[in-house]
């Protein structure tokens, strides 16, 4: 009897690898596919990804076009490998009827806690006020908006993360006469109280947005930024995030475009961002192709797989790894649709970038 239940459990186990394997692509990848087909808005952008204990979450923006008022924010459930219909879950109507446009949310799910989606609302940049939606059942529904304190704008595009100390660093910045900044916002109550810290850097010389928060091997943190400087900026914390180095750059180009990153756990960075350089000595360049990259020290970067090289605009991804590995990507695609991957890092062969240059990596 007990032989024939091994017998039985060695099949299930053959069955389930064959399975696995036969859904996976040469490159490691599972999923490559758009998270809706049809959608009550024409334009999507700024998506961001989170998982639950439900399951994975997306959001994005999504209406006419980015800045018009009816700009709102729409949330997607994936239920047993398939997407359910989005849902709009934030608008910018203000107390006296007239609207103003949603601008870049940010999922996170406090462990243990409320799944938050951070938002911003406002006419531009400039007239941003941060809020706060949150989800007791992993994002089915929400609590009204709540605004951020003000001064406060939440997470700008890429997801906080919460330190071993049970801290939560929200990677923020502003765009505002004195250049592009970064600061953090700092909460150690999940999320219902917070504190400042920064701005880290000037915004004269080099100006940084949108900063990913990673954590290194060595104890550090880093942060990588988008810039107007032909290049990826980064900066470290010895100290969880008190004090930082200057702002610098790295080795890879940036096209005046948002990328995002997450520290994996074999202890590697997975940066998803546009490998392209501005033409000319010109600060903005085209949003394609997108890319994966990885290093093992944060420094030096590897090529790993290359998401999109057509023409079009593939722009703006976020990016998580979930508890059983995997690692979930989700991007602008041509401000049409919001495109998802997701993919066993484990397989990813990595080439190192030399002299700027993506290296392909064949399959």
């Amino acid at each position: 009897m007990k032989k024939a239940l091994s017998i039985s459990f060695l099949i299930i186990v053959a069955t389930v690898t064959l399975f696995a394997q036969a859904r996976m692509k040469k490159n490691g990848v599972y999923a490559n596919e758009f998270i809706y087909e049809q959608a009550p808005f024409v334009e999507a952008h700024a998506a961001t990804i989170a998982e639950t204990p439900k399951g994975i979450v997306t959001a994005w923006f999504g209406g006419t076009k980015e800045r018009n008022p009816d700009v709102c924010i729409y949330v997607c459930r994936q239920l047993r490998d398939m997407w359910a219909t989005p849902v709009e879950v934030a608008n910018g109507i203000q107390p006296d009827g007239s609207r103003k446009a949603c601008w870049n949310p940010v999922l996170f799910q406090i462990p243990g806690g409320d799944l938050l989606l951070f938002y911003k609302v406002g006419e531009d940049v400039a007239d941003w006020t941060g809020y706060v939606i949150r989800s007791k059942d992993s994002g089915i529904s929400w609590s009204a908006p709540e605004a951020l304190p003000e001064g406060f704008l939440g997470p700008i595009k890429n997801k906080p993360v919460m330190l071993k100390n049970g801290t939560v660093i929200c990677p923020s910045s502003t765009e505002g006469k004195n250049g592009w900044r970064v600061h953090f916002e700092i909460s150690t109550d999940s999320c219902r109280t917070w504190k400042k810290l920064g701005p880290i850097n000037d915004g004269k010389e080099l100006g940084a947005i949108q900063p990913s928060v990673l954590e290194l091997k060595d104890g550090r943190l880093q942060i990588l930024c988008r810039s107007k400087n032909r290049a990826i900026l980064q900066s470290f914390s010895s100290d969880n995030g008190l004090t930082w180095t200057p702002m610098e750059k790295t080795s890879l180009p940036n096209n005046n475009s948002g990328t995002d990153a997450v520290t994996l756990k074999d202890g590697r960075t997975l940066l998803v961002y546009n490998h392209v350089l501005p033409p000319g000595t010109e600060t903005k360049g085209e949003r394609t192709p997108l890319n994966v990259a990885l290093s093992k020290d944060g420094k030096t970067w590897y090529s790993a797989l290359t998401l999109e090289d057509e023409p079009g605009q593939y722009s703006y991804p976020s990016v998580i790894q979930s508890k059983d590995g995997i690692v979930h990507i989700v991007y602008t695609w041509k401000r049409k649709r919001i495109k998802y991957v997701s993919l066993d890092p484990s397989h990813l062969k990595m080439k190192k970038i030399k002299n700027g240059k993506w290296s392909e990596v064949k399959y």
